[in-house]
């Protein structure tokens, strides 16, 4: 490996190489994706990645990037591949001139690396608790025991406000189902160990709080569904994925279809966003 203290400085990022791991520091300017600012930090053991790729970007500009292993970052689990590109946590764009020096450190980097596959635990950091965001329906706090959704009777539906505020323990829970709010019905799911099969449309549903234009952006709600999974981990639960959840009943889906319909024939839905998300919901069935 490189000389303990090596940084490698890019936009946005800056990377610097210790023996054991890889610490990034994000930066906070205006430009800076706000998921970065709000990570600020993360320590990267080399345990955690299993590759690093140099490929030529936009704009006179080169990309290193470091490939973690599947299961070693709490926030890419929840994220289950939804991030941006220009949000990726392990991307670092650097001008052309320093391509050079980048494929140093990149083989460096690669040199290091003594593991590969999926981890059997968590090892980066998930961000901190207390943790707190406002979703469409309601407002959403963890303090690292246990998670709390708080209803507005502005957004709740009636199934929610019958159900009243919920609070659910760590220990009772076995993972959550992260779908980005820059997608259309985005929400957050929280998996329960009690049920088997919740109601299939977030809305209607005491356990998840659904995002909107404005709600749950994903510097807020991505960290918050990150730090839970890690406490349902280190609680000794195996986390569902988000493949488990139960699919969707046709009648529903079709019901979903018209409704979509509606928006795009009204204009609320462009035609690109009908044709993507009629695709996901026909993928349901």
């Amino acid at each position: 490996m490189s000389r303990m203290g090596d940084v490698l400085a890019g936009f946005h990022a800056a990377w610097e190489f210790e023996s054991d791991s890889v610490l990034i520091r994000y930066e906070r300017g205006i430009r800076t994706p706000k998921l970065f600012q709000v990570l600020g930090e993360r320590r990267v053991p080399l345990a955690a990645l299993q590759g690093v790729t140099l490929t030529h970007g936009k704009r006179g500009t080169v990309i290193l990037r470091a490939e973690p292993r599947p299961g070693a970052d709490p926030l890419l689990e929840a994220a289950a591949g939804q991030l941006k590109e220009g949000s990726d946590p392990y991307r670092l764009v650097l001008p052309a001139d320093k391509e050079t020096l980048a494929e140093y450190y990149a083989d460096e980097l690669r040199a290091a690396l003594t593991e590969s596959g999926p981890a059997e635990r968590y090892l980066v950091a998930a961000p901190d608790a207390p943790r707190a965001f406002k979703a469409y329906d309601a407002k959403a706090s963890f303090d690292g025991r246990s998670v709390s959704f708080r209803w507005f009777w502005t957004g709740a539906s009636s199934a929610k406000w019958k159900a009243g505020d919920q609070t659910f323990a760590v220990g009772d829970l076995s993972g959550v189902e992260w779908r980005s709010p820059e997608v259309f019905e985005g929400y957050l799911r929280l998996l329960r160990r009690d049920v088997a099969e919740p109601p299939a449309q977030a809305d209607q549903d005491p356990g998840a709080v659904v995002f909107g234009l404005g709600y749950g952006p994903v510097h807020e709600s991505l960290p918050f569904a990150a730090a839970v999974l890690a406490a349902v981990r280190s609680a000794g639960v195996a986390a569902v994925p988000a493949a488990a959840a139960p699919r969707r009943d046709p009648a529903d889906i079709a019901e979903r279809i018209r409704h979509l319909g509606e928006l795009h024939q009204a204009g609320l839905v462009t035609d690109e966003e009908f044709s993507s998300k009629k695709a996901e919901l026909l993928a349901e069935l």
